[in-house]
Protein backbone atom coordinates (compact mmCIF):
# COMPACT_ATOMS: atom_id res chain seq x y z
CA UNK A 1 0.00 0.00 0.00
CA UNK A 2 1.45 3.06 -1.00
CA UNK A 3 -0.23 7.00 -0.91
CA UNK A 4 0.16 7.67 -4.49
CA UNK A 5 -1.46 4.41 -5.37
CA UNK A 6 -4.48 4.92 -2.61
CA UNK A 7 -4.99 8.79 -3.93
CA UNK A 8 -4.89 7.17 -7.63
CA UNK A 9 -7.85 4.29 -7.03
CA UNK A 10 -9.64 6.76 -4.84
CA UNK A 11 -9.92 9.31 -7.64
CA UNK A 12 -10.80 6.64 -10.36
CA UNK A 13 -13.64 5.86 -7.40
CA UNK A 14 -14.45 9.47 -7.60
CA UNK A 15 -15.05 9.13 -11.03
CA UNK A 16 -17.00 6.52 -11.50
CA UNK A 17 -19.45 7.94 -8.28
CA UNK A 18 -19.93 11.17 -10.72
CA UNK A 19 -20.20 9.61 -13.92
CA UNK A 20 -22.82 7.67 -12.52
CA UNK A 21 -24.42 10.46 -10.65
CA UNK A 22 -24.49 12.11 -13.46
CA UNK A 23 -26.23 9.52 -15.14
CA UNK A 24 -29.11 9.22 -12.39
CA UNK A 25 -29.74 13.07 -12.74
CA UNK A 26 -30.01 12.63 -16.39
CA UNK A 27 -32.62 10.12 -16.19
CA UNK A 28 -34.65 11.00 -13.26
CA UNK A 29 -35.42 7.16 -12.46
CA UNK A 30 -36.50 6.14 -9.58
CA UNK A 31 -35.60 2.71 -10.40
CA UNK A 32 -32.47 3.40 -11.31
CA UNK A 33 -32.17 5.49 -7.55
CA UNK A 34 -33.79 2.53 -5.48
CA UNK A 35 -31.09 -0.31 -7.34
CA UNK A 36 -28.36 2.05 -6.68
CA UNK A 37 -29.85 2.57 -2.73
CA UNK A 38 -29.90 -1.10 -2.10
CA UNK A 39 -27.01 -2.23 -4.46
CA UNK A 40 -24.66 0.31 -2.81
CA UNK A 41 -26.21 -1.12 0.63
CA UNK A 42 -25.63 -4.45 -0.22
CA UNK A 43 -22.13 -3.82 -1.65
CA UNK A 44 -20.62 -1.72 0.94
CA UNK A 45 -21.87 -4.11 3.57
CA UNK A 46 -19.99 -6.97 1.55
CA UNK A 47 -16.85 -4.52 1.31
CA UNK A 48 -16.42 -4.16 5.16
CA UNK A 49 -16.49 -7.82 5.92
CA UNK A 50 -14.15 -8.44 2.76
CA UNK A 51 -11.54 -5.72 2.55
CA UNK A 52 -9.94 -7.94 0.03
CA UNK A 53 -12.72 -8.14 -2.58
CA UNK A 54 -12.14 -4.20 -2.31
CA UNK A 55 -10.83 -4.44 -6.08
CA UNK A 56 -14.01 -5.42 -7.31
CA UNK A 57 -16.33 -4.37 -4.39
CA UNK A 58 -15.12 -0.36 -4.53
CA UNK A 59 -15.63 -0.07 -8.30
CA UNK A 60 -19.12 -1.25 -8.19
CA UNK A 61 -19.93 0.25 -4.85
CA UNK A 62 -18.81 3.71 -6.64
CA UNK A 63 -21.20 2.93 -9.71
CA UNK A 64 -24.23 1.60 -7.38
CA UNK A 65 -23.85 4.74 -5.00
CA UNK A 66 -23.63 6.89 -7.92
CA UNK A 67 -26.75 6.35 -9.10
CA UNK A 68 -28.49 6.81 -5.84
CA UNK A 69 -26.93 9.76 -5.40
CA UNK A 70 -27.93 11.21 -8.55
CA UNK A 71 -31.68 10.34 -8.26
CA UNK A 72 -31.78 11.73 -4.25
CA UNK A 73 -29.77 15.05 -5.29
CA UNK A 74 -32.97 15.64 -8.20
CA UNK A 75 -35.57 15.16 -5.72
CA UNK A 76 -33.71 17.52 -3.34
CA UNK A 77 -33.17 20.33 -5.95
CA UNK A 78 -36.86 19.65 -7.30
CA UNK A 79 -37.81 20.68 -3.48
CA UNK A 80 -36.03 23.85 -3.71
CA UNK A 81 -36.64 24.87 -7.05
CA UNK A 82 -38.87 27.30 -5.52
CA UNK A 83 -36.54 29.03 -2.81
CA UNK A 84 -33.52 31.23 -2.66
CA UNK A 85 -31.20 27.57 -2.43
CA UNK A 86 -32.56 26.13 -5.97
CA UNK A 87 -28.74 25.90 -6.59
CA UNK A 88 -28.29 23.39 -3.43
CA UNK A 89 -26.75 20.51 -5.32
CA UNK A 90 -23.84 22.48 -6.53
CA UNK A 91 -23.32 24.44 -3.28
CA UNK A 92 -23.76 20.88 -1.04
CA UNK A 93 -21.21 19.44 -3.67
CA UNK A 94 -18.82 22.09 -2.82
CA UNK A 95 -18.81 22.07 0.96
CA UNK A 96 -18.33 18.75 0.87
CA UNK A 97 -15.16 19.59 -0.92
CA UNK A 98 -14.30 21.89 1.52
CA UNK A 99 -14.91 20.35 4.13
CA UNK A 100 -12.70 17.46 3.23
CA UNK A 101 -9.98 20.22 2.73
CA UNK A 102 -9.97 21.62 5.63
CA UNK A 103 -10.34 18.00 7.88
CA UNK A 104 -6.91 17.32 5.81
CA UNK A 105 -5.37 20.18 6.72
CA UNK A 106 -6.17 19.93 10.54
CA UNK A 107 -5.23 16.23 9.93
CA UNK A 108 -1.80 16.96 8.10
CA UNK A 109 -1.03 19.39 10.60
CA UNK A 110 -1.70 17.65 13.51
CA UNK A 111 -4.02 20.27 15.21
CA UNK A 112 -6.61 16.77 15.12
CA UNK A 113 -4.80 13.81 16.34
CA UNK A 114 -7.01 10.70 16.27
CA UNK A 115 -6.40 9.12 19.11
CA UNK A 116 -8.57 6.64 21.65
CA UNK A 117 -10.72 9.58 23.12
CA UNK A 118 -11.60 10.93 19.22
CA UNK A 119 -11.99 7.68 18.06
CA UNK A 120 -14.15 6.73 21.54
CA UNK A 121 -16.13 9.80 20.58
CA UNK A 122 -16.77 9.90 16.77
CA UNK A 123 -17.50 6.26 16.40
CA UNK A 124 -20.32 6.98 19.54
CA UNK A 125 -21.54 9.37 17.80
CA UNK A 126 -22.26 7.80 14.48
CA UNK A 127 -23.55 4.66 15.61
CA UNK A 128 -25.98 6.87 17.41
CA UNK A 129 -26.22 8.69 13.76
CA UNK A 130 -26.93 5.05 12.22
CA UNK A 131 -29.30 3.86 14.91
CA UNK A 132 -31.48 6.67 14.74
CA UNK A 133 -31.85 6.46 11.37
CA UNK A 134 -32.30 2.70 11.20
CA UNK A 135 -35.13 3.05 13.84
CA UNK A 136 -37.10 5.99 12.01
CA UNK A 137 -36.80 4.13 8.52
CA UNK A 138 -38.36 0.89 10.33
CA UNK A 139 -41.03 2.82 12.62
CA UNK A 140 -41.59 5.46 9.80
CA UNK A 141 -42.96 2.09 7.37
CA UNK A 142 -45.63 1.20 10.13
CA UNK A 143 -45.77 5.03 11.12
CA UNK A 144 -45.75 8.08 8.40
CA UNK A 145 -46.03 10.85 11.25
CA UNK A 146 -42.77 9.45 12.58
CA UNK A 147 -40.91 11.37 10.05
CA UNK A 148 -41.91 14.38 11.08
CA UNK A 149 -40.05 14.55 14.91
CA UNK A 150 -38.17 17.55 15.51
CA UNK A 151 -34.74 16.52 14.63
CA UNK A 152 -36.01 16.02 10.63
CA UNK A 153 -37.66 19.35 10.54
CA UNK A 154 -36.97 22.82 9.62
CA UNK A 155 -36.79 23.83 13.44
CA UNK A 156 -33.65 24.76 15.53
CA UNK A 157 -33.77 21.48 17.13
CA UNK A 158 -34.03 19.77 12.80
CA UNK A 159 -30.94 22.49 11.99
CA UNK A 160 -28.98 21.75 14.76
CA UNK A 161 -29.17 17.82 14.61
CA UNK A 162 -28.06 18.22 11.02
CA UNK A 163 -24.62 20.02 12.01
CA UNK A 164 -24.07 17.46 14.68
CA UNK A 165 -24.48 14.41 11.79
CA UNK A 166 -21.83 16.71 9.77
CA UNK A 167 -19.65 17.15 12.70
CA UNK A 168 -19.44 13.19 13.00
CA UNK A 169 -19.32 12.68 9.54
CA UNK A 170 -16.48 15.43 9.43
CA UNK A 171 -14.75 13.18 12.25
CA UNK A 172 -14.88 10.31 10.22
CA UNK A 173 -13.09 11.71 7.57
CA UNK A 174 -10.30 12.29 10.28
CA UNK A 175 -10.17 8.39 10.53
CA UNK A 176 -10.29 7.93 7.19
CA UNK A 177 -7.17 9.59 6.82
CA UNK A 178 -5.55 8.08 9.57
CA UNK A 179 -6.42 4.40 7.92
CA UNK A 180 -4.38 5.48 4.57
CA UNK A 181 -1.52 6.59 6.98
CA UNK A 182 -1.35 3.39 9.19
CA UNK A 183 -1.95 1.19 6.17
CA UNK A 184 1.24 2.54 4.73
CA UNK A 185 3.45 2.87 7.45
CA UNK A 186 2.66 -0.94 8.06
CA UNK A 187 2.91 -1.95 4.36
CA UNK A 188 -0.64 -2.93 3.89
CA UNK A 189 -1.25 -5.19 1.22
CA UNK A 190 -2.14 -3.84 -1.85
CA UNK A 191 -5.62 -4.03 -2.05
CA UNK A 192 -5.88 -1.88 0.78
CA UNK A 193 -5.64 0.60 -1.28
CA UNK A 194 -9.40 0.07 -3.07
CA UNK A 195 -10.21 -0.28 0.34
CA UNK A 196 -9.18 2.54 1.96
CA UNK A 197 -10.77 4.56 -1.15
CA UNK A 198 -14.07 3.19 -0.81
CA UNK A 199 -14.14 4.08 3.70
CA UNK A 200 -12.97 7.82 1.56
CA UNK A 201 -15.74 7.66 -0.89
CA UNK A 202 -18.38 6.26 1.82
CA UNK A 203 -17.53 9.14 4.57
CA UNK A 204 -17.82 11.55 1.19
CA UNK A 205 -21.29 10.72 0.34
CA UNK A 206 -22.33 11.24 3.80
CA UNK A 207 -21.02 14.32 4.26
CA UNK A 208 -22.67 15.20 0.65
CA UNK A 209 -25.92 13.86 1.66
CA UNK A 210 -25.78 15.47 4.98
CA UNK A 211 -24.98 19.37 3.72
CA UNK A 212 -27.99 18.60 1.10
CA UNK A 213 -30.25 18.11 4.01
CA UNK A 214 -29.31 20.96 5.95
CA UNK A 215 -29.64 23.26 2.74
CA UNK A 216 -33.43 21.68 2.40
CA UNK A 217 -34.08 22.64 6.45
CA UNK A 218 -33.14 25.71 5.81
CA UNK A 219 -34.82 26.22 2.50
CA UNK A 220 -37.64 25.02 4.71
CA UNK A 221 -37.50 28.35 6.95
CA UNK A 222 -39.56 30.37 5.11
Amino acid sequence: MTLSGTLGKTFVLLVLLMASATVGWATHSMLLMIVGVFGGLITAIATSFKPNWAPITAPLYSVLEGLAVGGISVIYAERMADTKYAGAVPLAILGTFLVFGVMLFLYATRVIKVNQTFLTIVMAGTIAIGVTYLVTMLVGMFVPGFYQLPIYRSGPIGIGFSLFVIFMAAGNLAIDFKVIEDGIASKAPKFMEWYAGFGLLVTLVWLYLEILRLLSKIAGRR
